[in-house]
């Protein structure tokens, strides 16, 4: 039995995956309401929150399984993909067996459920997605994270441009060639499938889009980004990038200014626009006090996932970490009261790089040259404190390409000539700012003030900083300035405020150039002189 809007294109679909559509009750674009019921009849784990969002777990993994995503060894990609590091090969004859197991299993469901959606708000360049799955919950979560089309839409859609299969409660065979675990994320360009096993985390399909529109886009001649970004009144556009822990929703968060989106963008020849039709906001220690806009996001229509929760008042602790730290929300995006509808904008003035430097050596804020620019956003740079993880006991460097190694299809040097060109053509200023720690590293120093870093910003959007006075720094050559309105001038200048006790800044300063340039040999080959060249000076 079918419920929803049905045509030729849905039929074609089941049949050409395989599914029994007259055999299985199929949901087709249900409303957040239906939705709602069915998680709450049919999921064991589904409850509500006292605000009225859909509380859920996600079984065993409440995270992403990066070491588990694999790309159909395809000949049409075979020459094109970034073999290694992020992308694992997968026969041919594999990604067949995971999407008949994942058939298999959808067929012997009772209900299925269809999302219809859209990635990337810009009509010439979005694609149309379709979703199968048999967990409200995870419809819903799509329903959030892709975009909504209107109900002509819905009624006009057509066949799809890619077709996710989340059988994600069926673990994979772990005796299939190419397999490392009985959780498989594949991707095939050639077949415009991704098949979900052994893995009910929803985030795999929100990223497993994101890989999509990684490999479409720049084929189409546009950038895809792993970035936030917002727009002041004036119209100037703001591009954030940033690792986890760095700041990036938090400092794209303006209330002087409206937000395109808070994660994944693409920069076109008429400007840039949100991939997205909703926001995955962490939610471990969430309060209306530090985040309101999220905080106050969370109503009927959101997704939590695996939070704790009163199970008398339903009351949510946004602290409770016995499931994971990895707490999130799903919403869409106009919960946030300035959201920009739709999500398009005009071409970035100003791109900031963000990087949490747990060893103290980095200014607050930096003016990078555009080789400089292309440099460290090939490196991608952050870095973890002691105590974050089992065995770190001292900062330690992390580098993730572009801001987003895992997500990345091609070589990042690709992303960052695309990069170049759009920075050499808009004539963007681009900034790295240091949002971790000062007069020492991590334990000896304090972190910068959330206040300087805000105060940076404002400088920045102010152009207060354009026409500041700077001087080049030891090692790395950043343009530091010597003043910023609301930020003393000794914060501005780590060397300044460096603490004796820690040792040398000089020698610090070194160690962490000789990290970057130790990352960078990755990159060399097909580097330019010009971004080798803008390296830390050892």
């Amino acid at each position: 039995m079918f419920y929803g809007i049905l045509d030729d294109t849905v039929e074609q679909t089941f049949k050409d995956e395989g599914i029994k559509l007259e055999s299985i009750n199929t949901h087709m674009n249900l409303s957040v309401a239906e939705l709602y019921i069915h998680a709450l009849k049919y999921e064991k784990t589904s409850t509500l929150s006292s605000t009225g969002a859909l509380v859920t777990r996600s079984g065993k993994k409440t995270g992403r399984s990066p070491k588990d995503k694999r790309i159909a060894a395809d000949p049409s990609v075979l020459d094109e993909v970034w073999w290694g590091p992020v992308n694992f090969k997968l026969s041919q004859h594999s990604f067949e067996i995971n999407h008949e197991r994942a058939v298999d299993y959808l067929n012997t469901q009772e209900r299925l459920y269809v999302v219809d959606g859209y990635a990337g708000w810009d009509p010439k360049y979005r694609l149309k997605v379709r979703v199968v799955c048999s967990l409200p919950y995870h419809a819903l979560f799509m329903r959030n994270m892709l975009i909504r089309p209107t109900p002509d839409e819905i009624r006009n859609f057509g066949e799809p441009d890619f077709t996710i299969l989340n059988a994600g409660k069926f673990p994979a065979n772990r005796f299939t060639e190419g397999m490392g675990s009985e959780t498989s994320v594949a991707l095939s360009f050639e077949k415009k499938q991704m098949v979900i096993l052994g893995s009910e985390y929803a985030g795999e399909m929100k990223k497993g889009i994101f890989t999509v529109m990684h490999y479409y886009m720049p084929k189409r001649g546009v950038l895809s980004l792993h970035s936030s970004v917002n727009v002041g009144k004036e119209g100037d556009v703001s591009l954030f990038f940033g690792l986890s822990g760095t700041g990036k929703t938090t400092l794209s968060a303006d209330t002087k200014r409206m937000l395109v989106g808070d994660d994944e963008h693409c920069w076109t020849d008429d400007g840039v626009f949100n991939i997205e039709g909703g926001c995955y906001a962490k939610a471990i220690n969430l309060s209306e006090e530090k985040e309101p806009e999220i905080f106050n996001a969370i109503r009927f229509g959101t997704v939590l996932e695996n939070v704790d929760y009163d199970e008398l008042s339903h009351q949510v602790d946004y602290d409770g970490v016995s499931i994971t730290e990895n707490t999130r929300a799903s919403y869409p995006v106009e919960f946030i009261p300035n959201a920009l509808i739709p999500g398009m904008t005009g071409h970035p003035s100003n791109i900031v790089m963000l990087t949490c430097d747990a060893f103290g050596v980095l200014p607050p804020i930096s003016k990078l040259t555009e080789p400089q620019a292309m440099y460290h956003f090939i490196s991608g740079y952050t870095a973890k404190v002691a105590g974050t993880e089992v065995g770190v006991t001292e900062p330690e460097a992390t580098f993730s390409a572009c801001f987003g190694q895992p997500f990345l299809v091609f070589h990042p040097v690709k992303y960052a000539k695309m990069l170049e060109e759009k920075l050499k053509q808009h004539k963007a200023n681009v900034w790295l700012i240091n949002t971790g720690w000062n007069g020492g590293p991590y334990g000896v120093g304090s972190r910068i003030k959330l206040a300087y870093s805000r105060a940076i910003i404002d400088a920045i959007h102010s152009g207060d900083l354009a026409k500041a006075e700077y001087k080049v720094s030891p090692i790395f050559g950043f343009h530091v300035p010597l003043t910023c309105p609301g930020v003393p001038s000794e914060i501005l200048d780590p060397e300044q405020s460096w603490n004796p006790s820690a040792g040398s800044y000089i020698e610090t300063l070194k160690k962490l150039g000789g990290l970057f340039n130790e990352n960078f040999k990755t990159f060399e080959d097909q580097a330019t002189p010009d971004i080798l060249a803008a390296g830390p000076k050892l």
